[in-house]
């Protein structure tokens, strides 16, 4: 896999994509808006809060709730367009980001993120080649789940491959065993980008509706919730000339960006700098107020608990599987969301 640069190349223009639905990604929102501003005052691209749109396929109205979040996020720069809900919904919230990309700037280089995620560096440090797409690496063998007398990796992921026409075999890391997850395309989408949002996010929605509809006899015994945007994701990054080693290391879940997933998470398992960077664009009172009206963050950030989680581990000797890290804050009764 690529290394990371030693020098960035001058970067050409892009817009940063974020999902903003009411509850907690709103405030999430905010955070990353806040971390931006902060860490990469030379970003000239927009900063887009997709809000989704009331409609049948919601169980409750998933827009933004009131009007002191909209404003700070529009006061930290960011730009807030809506979005309709065709095909997801709340049978499969993860949907947002694949139909969000189809109400996008048309041609505009973009990068999606998952609202969990701080800036901790200079975004526009990074060596995107927007005509190479990549997702995010920080990932763990969560898809397929391989059954005793099932399928395996090969013929799980090729039958994919076949239903789209793909040529499978130059899909492969080939550097890893046959039948061992590595080998074979597979990202976290808590990252990815494109040289066009609407080109991305209506290949991502085809392919995501084919595999929820119409999925290949070999995927049977697969659950494809929640990963049926990982499933359809590496397809429509090879089917656009993508993979890995597209991007060098180090840059995004680096240095510049930490994909945290959640409070306790962050306080817990991430860097000095990231809690650091976290606690200091939280500072400002017109940040605080507004995010104090979230339970988690008003308690991890401004009431300490966070700091108490972090008490509890040891950064350089982290239990392996992020499940033993949750398992260990709730017994100390700190988690929260």
């Amino acid at each position: 896999m690529a290394k990371k640069a030693t020098q960035a190349k001058p970067q050409q223009p892009f817009n940063i994509i974020i999902v903003g639905q009411g509850g907690r990604l709103q405030y999430e929102a905010v955070i990353f808006a806040a971390s931006l501003r902060e860490t990469s005052p030379g970003f000239q691209g927009r900063l887009i809060v997709a809000e989704p749109q009331n409609g049948p396929l919601w169980n409750k109205d998933p827009s933004m709730r009131g009007g002191q979040t909209r404003a700070l996020l529009e006061d930290l720069g960011a730009e807030i367009i809506p979005f309709e809900t065709r095909h997801f919904g709340s049978s499969y919230p993860n949907g947002n980001k694949i139909e969000a990309l189809l109400a996008m700037p048309e041609g505009e280089p973009f990068v999606f993120f998952d609202t969990d995620t701080l800036v901790t560096g200079d975004i526009t440090s990074v060596p995107f080649d927007f005509a190479r797409p990549q997702a995010s690496m920080k990932r763990e063998n969560t898809w397929p789940e391989i059954q005793l007398y099932g399928p395996g990796y090969t013929a799980t992921w090729k039958s994919l491959y076949d239903k789209f026409g793909l040529d499978f075999e130059s899909s492969l890391d080939t550097s890893y065993p046959d039948e061992f997850w590595r080998r074979y395309l597979y990202f976290n989408a808590g990252f990815f980008y494109y040289q066009c949002p609407r080109a991305f996010g209506q290949r991502f929605l085809d392919y995501a509706l084919a595999i929820r509809d119409d999925a290949p006899a070999e995927l049977v015994c697969q659950s494809l919730d929640p990963w049926l945007d990982q499933v359809a994701l590496p397809l429509v990054i090879h089917s656009f000339g993508g993979g890995y080693g597209c991007l060098p290391d180090g840059y995004l879940d680096g240095d510049v960006t930490c994909h945290y997933r959640f409070l306790p998470l962050l306080y817990a398992r991430e860097s000095d700098h990231a809690v650091e960077v976290l606690e200091r664009v939280t500072a400002p009172n017109p940040v605080k107020k507004v995010l104090k009206n979230h339970d988690a963050m008003k308690f991890m950030i401004y009431h300490g608990r966070g700091r108490k989680v972090r008490d509890l581990f040891d950064r350089d000797d982290l239990p392996r599987k992020e499940q033993a890290i949750r398992n260990r804050i709730r017994r100390n009764g700190y988690w929260m969301r």
